[in-house]
């Protein structure tokens, strides 16, 4: 977080929020949003966020990064199994659209530049399972130039103008601990014939060290002037 509040990565911070969770994946992961003093340009978004494939002839380590962390699937035809497929869609948009210059969508998000490989857009071989495919910039996932070469990790980066983010990282803060679904079976009989079914918690055991260490899973910053 000081490397955001400090304003190294997008300007000056004005307030911030931010919210932890785990998702049955054991490791945490952090939902953050960031209020900039100054608003942002289209052409100034360019310099904090890209949604391109890197240049490996001027930047072979943020290349690197990226194709190891920031390429969604690739899904559909080349992943017909993916788990983001909804009724043969990817429910994440992917492959999403070539565009030229960034610009605001209706709904506040910013359309980061995704150039074609003709228009100067770089492409990049991916292994899969058994097969090795071409992608382009369509598959890149919107990220920081610092950020990614400071953690070397998976972390997606947007810009948004629109309330719609605001209630988005609020709806992690109030929806509750991670939830499952358990048989609980008798090991003495050898036929059984009713398995009884909870519904529970679900904590992992990082998630439960985290709690005990008592670490914060959710934190704001905003000034507030009382009436």
């Amino acid at each position: 977080m000081n490397v955001l509040i400090k304003g190294q990565v997008s300007g000056s911070v004005k307030y911030w929020l931010y919210y932890i969770e785990w998702q049955k994946r054991r490791l945490p992961h952090s939902h953050i949003l960031i209020w900039l003093t100054n608003t942002l340009r289209p052409n100034q978004i360019d310099d904090i966020i890209s949604a391109e494939i890197p240049n490996p002839s001027t930047d072979k380590n943020l290349y690197d990064i990226v194709i190891k962390n920031m390429v969604h699937g690739p899904c559909g035809a080349f992943n017909s199994l993916s788990p983001c497929l909804k009724e043969g869609n990817c429910s994440k948009m992917y492959p999403r659209q070539f565009i030229k210059e960034t610009q605001f969508a209706t709904d506040g998000y910013a359309l980061c530049r995704r150039r074609k490989p003709e228009d100067g857009g770089q492409t990049a071989t991916v292994k899969m399972k058994s097969d090795s495919v071409v992608i382009d910039n369509r598959w890149i996932v919107p990220y920081s130039p610092l950020l990614l070469k400071m953690f070397d990790a998976h972390i997606n980066v947007e810009c948004c103008n629109s309330i719609k983010s605001i209630k988005y990282i609020i709806k992690y803060v109030h929806k509750g601990s991670d939830q499952g679904v358990f048989a609980a079976h008798s090991s003495n009989n050898c036929i059984d014939e009713i398995s009884e079914y909870q519904a529970g918690l679900y904590i992992s055991s990082n998630e439960a060290s985290w709690h005990i260490f008592g670490f914060p899973i959710h934190n704001r910053f905003d000034s507030q002037t009382w009436i």
